[in-house]
């Protein structure tokens, strides 16, 4: 396989242009709000911090009211180039990308494997419903998009009261058990994972039929190909033209909607956060956002920017693998 230099050029050029322009805006909307972090960091403690410790603050998060925009906004460059997101008001003044790093493994481990899950499960239903079109395997279709259309607050509030209140089998909120603290030792996993195992299945029931549904149809149309007609009439397995020809064409509008929502982990998660009481970024995110966290708000905000570029890339490369069109077109 060959992949034309111009099609590379041009998708990191796309990359790059929409990275900067992210940053930018990143840059530029909070300074766009109405009053600013020092301004609310300085309501929160009013009298016991100076005027000359208020200068120092605002020096620091290079929010100098002396300083140009411009040049500001070449601070803001110069840090970034060097790991250095900021300081959170609402953590104490703590390292904006110590305090992301506290939150993300657990939306990025919970979420991601859920979403991974969901994926990989519609997709491989979804083929094997369209290709059995017309069966008893269509009644998957209409089930799992029921359990797509029910608010997901609500769905999760009815699986605590029925499996952990009820029933007992799994804890109702939180990470790990009150009391205990973050290590790598096989009790703290057992707890890790008896914690997200609820959250895991009600993404994965929430968000199944949607893959599923996307997956059948795609397989319909492609059914309907010459090229499928061709391979059925030579005689081949049909596993094989199930896999190799029909799935293999259908998946490629799959794989955009699944690097989107890769991308999205990060951001998604707010409603299942509140309703388990997760310690992810989602909650984070809310949280700062109340708080005028502005310094946080812009590290979370960059980090789901980059997530999604990330994706989106990673969707460009399997595109051009499977679907030698795309690479030759653009090439």
């Amino acid at each position: 396989m060959k992949i034309p230099f111009r099609f590379i050029l041009n998708r990191a050029a796309f990359y790059l242009f929409t990275l900067w322009a992210a940053i930018t805006i990143n840059f530029l909307v909070p300074r766009m709000m109405k009053g600013d972090p020092v301004s609310a960091y300085m309501n929160k403690y009013r009298g016991q911090i100076t005027p000359e410790a208020e200068h120092a603050i605002r020096t620091l998060f290079g929010l100098d009211e002396e300083t140009s925009l411009w040049q500001q906004y070449l601070d803001y460059w110069g840090l970034l180039l060097r790991g250095d997101l900021g300081r959170s008001f609402s953590n104490g003044l703590a390292p904006v990308g110590e305090v992301i790093a506290v939150a993300l493994p657990w939306t990025v481990g919970l979420v991601g494997l859920a979403t991974i899950l969901s994926f990989l499960t519609g997709t491989v239903l979804g083929a094997v419903v369209g290709w059995k079109r017309g069966s008893r395997a269509d009644v998957i279709v209409p089930i799992t998009t029921f359990f797509s259309t029910v608010p997901y607050f609500w769905l999760g509030l009815i699986a605590i009261a029925v499996f952990s209140s009820t029933l007992g089998w799994f804890p109702a909120s939180h990470a790990y058990d009150k009391g205990s603290a973050p290590e790598f030792t096989i009790g703290f996993v057992g707890q890790v994972i008896a914690h997200g195992a609820l959250p895991l299945i009600t993404i994965l029931i929430a968000s199944l039929g949607g893959w599923i549904l996307g997956m059948r149809n795609m397989m319909l149309t492609v059914l309907d190909e010459d090229y499928i007609t061709v391979a059925q009439a030579k005689g081949m397995p049909n596993r094989r033209v199930l896999w190799r020809y029909a799935a293999r064409n259908a998946v490629l509008p799959q794989l955009s909607s699944f690097a989107l929502s890769i991308g999205f982990i990060v951001s998604g998660t707010i409603v299942m956060e509140l309703v388990f009481s997760y310690p992810g970024v989602g909650k984070m995110l809310l949280d700062a956002t109340a708080a005028k966290d502005y310094p946080l708000m812009q590290g979370l905000f960059l980090i789901i920017t980059l997530a999604v570029l990330c994706a989106n890339i990673l969707a460009d490369v399997a595109h051009a693998i499977l679907d030698p069109r795309t690479r030759q077109s653009e090439g």
